[in-house]
């Protein structure tokens, strides 16, 4: 979201977990330190999507790098509650060889929704959340959504609510495993949705 004038993509396949480390506030910005097992693999200036949100690497120290989101992105994602500890999902943008196996992910985050419920099935978990019914439009029965950057196909689709199925190896390999009711996630949601919408409001 810091680098508008450069457009990477990402698939919502989930690589490593980050975790906050430090947590500094500067004006209206907030700086974070993150540690994960791909940190040293990356490069300053490198985008990198941090729980959906596309974020400009800006330092690299050891198993560490350190990331910057300004007032707006900060005002539109749920990135205001990451503190000391907190755990982040990370996926590096695609290359051109790159297999899509998730879909199209711009992390440009489009609302906050809420997690509202999350069920035990026993083999697998559900989770519903809640999100203004203005992206009502956008979110479609067996469509797909990025949710904290992870790709899923939601179902159970109301006005302002839907759900997903988790298996175990994603809920063990994202932070959903982490994620508790009434907490915040980012949404963004499916890009050809997003085009489709946009060429019917014109037409009327």
């Amino acid at each position: 979201m810091q680098k508008p004038e450069i457009c990477p993509m990402f698939t919502g396949i989930i690589e490593v977990l980050g975790q906050v480390k430090e947590v500094e506030i500067n004006g209206t910005n907030k700086t974070f330190w993150i540690q994960s097992p791909l940190s040293s693999e990356f490069k300053v200036d490198q985008s990198i999507a941090h729980n959906g949100v596309c974020l400009t690497v800006e330092e690299i120290r050891g198993d560490s790098h350190r990331v910057t989101a300004v007032q707006e992105t900060l005002e539109k994602t749920a990135l205001n509650q990451w503190r000391e500890g907190f755990f982040v999902n990370i996926e590096r943008s695609l290359l051109p060889s790159s297999r899509l196996d998730g879909h199209f992910v711009q992390g440009h985050v489009d609302t906050i929704g809420i997690c509202e419920k999350i069920e035990d099935k026993k083999g697998s978990w559900e989770f519903t959340f809640s999100f203004s019914e203005n992206f009502a439009p956008l979110v479609i029965e067996k469509g797909s959504i990025s949710l904290n950057g992870t790709s899923l196909t939601v179902y159970n689709v109301g006005k302002n609510t839907f759900s997903v199925a988790i298996i175990p190896y994603t809920y063990e390999h994202t932070i959903l495993q982490y994620l508790k009711e009434s907490e915040q996630v980012n949404l963004e949601f499916d890009m050809v949705g997003k085009y489709i919408v946009r060429n019917l409001s014109l037409k009327n």
